[in-house]
C-alpha cells in the first residue's frame, strides 16, 4: 500500500511539474516597456523586418537555438548579423526583462 501511495504521488508530481508553465527570471512588464521603446521598430508583433525567417516566434526560436533566456540575453548584448548589440545602452536587469518578455510573448504566440 505505501508503494502504491508512493508512485501515485510520484505521478501527481510529475504530472504538475510537466503541465506549469515555466517561470522565467526577469519581469516581463518591465521587459514590455522596454521591447516597445528599443526593439519594436525592427521586432513589432514578433516578427523581423531584416531577417523575415528569425522571427521571435516559438518555432524559429526553438529552430535557431534561441529559446532560452540566457540565448536571448547573449543576443542582445553581443548582436549579431543586422542586430546591434545593447550592451551599453541597456543594464543585465533590463536586457533580462526584455528575454523574459520575449520569451512569455512567443509561449502566448505573440
Amino acid at each position: 500500500m505505501k508503494r502504491l501511495l508512493s508512485v501515485f504521488t510520484l505521478a501527481i508530481a510529475l504530472f504538475a511539474f510537466a503541465f506549469t508553465a515555466p517561470a522565467f527570471a526577469g519581469d516581463a512588464a518591465n521587459g514590455a516597456k522596454i521591447f516597445s521603446s528599443t526593439c519594436a521598430a525592427c521586432h513589432m508583433g514578433g516578427g523581423n523586418v531584416v531577417m523575415a525567417n528569425k522571427t521571435l516566434k516559438k518555432e524559429a526560436l526553438e529552430q535557431y537555438g534561441m529559446d532560452s533566456i540566457e540565448a536571448i540575453t547573449n543576443q542582445i548584448k553581443k548582436g549579431k548579423n543586422a542586430m546591434p548589440s545593447f550592451l551599453g545602452r541597456l543594464n543585465d536587469s533590463q536586457i533580462e526583462d526584455v528575454a523574459t518578455y520575449v520569451l512569455e510573448q512567443a509561449e502566448k504566440g505573440w
